[in-house]
């Protein structure tokens, strides 16, 4: 019926306002009585085999919806009812930013792709702690924290220690996010010995809290195997807690979508199915690389149970979606747990 019906009667209308009507309309409708009860018995698999321990954090399943999608933990409470076994909320940064000029959503749908130049768009970190005192259910919880725009990036450690230190009461996990294309120029805040300065600092404070974080890192597709190597050793120096692998791309090679229609578009950061298997490869280098030193959190272009399995056999611990949440639809996630079960 999604795909069939709703998915293009939806993708009539601009993909931002599609965005938003869903928020409001998953939001309102689970106050019905009702409602909810029947999306868990249609989207969740209750199974014990499906419970995962990464990083010291218990999940009900390995499948989370990726940072980017609920950016200020507005359906905190809704995103489980669709099987979910963890949310990643943001990207946040400590003061309110209204991000890039609209349009700065696009599909690709001979792609099943997006490409995005959101601009970290959020209410700021003080708004998200009155969401999160809001919760009222059991799903684990991961805060995805960068900068500010107006903040230079030689001066941001101040906005990561910031949201840090408001977020830690309330997440169950953090994702420090560097590798965003959409912020202007992120060239020094992934310089290695920037970033391990930076982990290293949000390592000190999480040891001086009575309960601690997980730390993980947020990393582009688009890296070199030079790259990667230092990624691993960042982990290493700095003794965070894992990787979300990967983030979007600014690559748009091997693209279905006409030179013209991109030029259209413009720059921003491509998500879906394009990124699929370069993502799968970032896994599988740093797991083999690194003999599975860390866990990782595979992401991108994960539109069906089958992409989702060869995340897993990669080397990814967890997987996440976003863009193929939006082109498949809820189903999706029940379809990976079924999958993962027969594996």
């Amino acid at each position: 019926m999604y795909k069939q019906i709703i998915r293009p009667l939806l993708f009539l209308f601009d993909p931002e306002s599609v965005h938003h009507f869903t928020f409001k309309f998953i939001k309102v409708s689970s106050k019905f009585p009702g409602v909810s009860a029947i999306r868990r018995k249609q989207n969740r698999l209750n199974n014990p085999n499906l419970k995962r321990t990464v990083f010291g954090l218990e999940f009900e399943n390995p499948v989370g919806i990726a940072a980017g999608f609920d950016k200020n933990a507005i359906l905190l409470n809704q995103l489980g009812d669709f099987g979910f076994g963890f949310v990643e909320i943001g990207t946040v940064t400590p003061r309110p930013q209204e991000g890039n000029p609209r349009p700065r959503l696009f599909r690709l749908k001979k792609d099943q792709g997006i490409i995005n130049r959101m601009g970290f768009n959020n209410n700021g970190v003080d708004a998200m702690v009155e969401q999160l005192k809001k919760k009222n259910t059991k799903l684990i919880v991961g805060g995805n924290i960068g900068k500010n725009t107006a903040t230079k990036n030689e001066d941001s450690k101040p906005d990561f220690v910031e949201n840090f230190e408001k977020l830690h009461p309330y997440v169950d996990y953090f994702v420090v996010n560097v590798s965003c294309p959409n912020v202007g120029d992120t060239a020094k805040l992934q310089d290695k010995d920037f970033l391990v300065d930076l982990l290293s600092t949000l390592i000190e404070l999480n040891q001086s809290k009575d309960i601690r974080r997980p730390i993980l890192l947020k990393i582009a597709p688009d890296l070199n195997k030079i790259q990667l190597d230092e990624i691993i050793e960042i982990v290493q120096e700095s003794a965070i807690d894992g990787i979300v692998a990967c983030n979007t791309s600014v690559s748009r090679e091997g693209l279905k979508e006409s030179e013209e229609s991109l030029k259209k578009i413009g720059n921003g950061g491509l998500s879906g199915q394009p990124v699929k298997n370069k993502s799968t490869e970032v896994i599988r280098y740093l797991a083999e690389k690194s003999n599975k030193a860390f866990p990782i959190i595979g992401v991108g272009g994960i539109h069906s149970e089958k992409d989702a399995m060869e995340k897993l056999e990669a080397g990814a611990d967890l997987v996440q979606i976003y863009t193929g949440f939006i082109y498949e639809g809820p189903k999706l996630v029940k379809r990976i747990n079924k999958a993962v079960l027969s594996a």
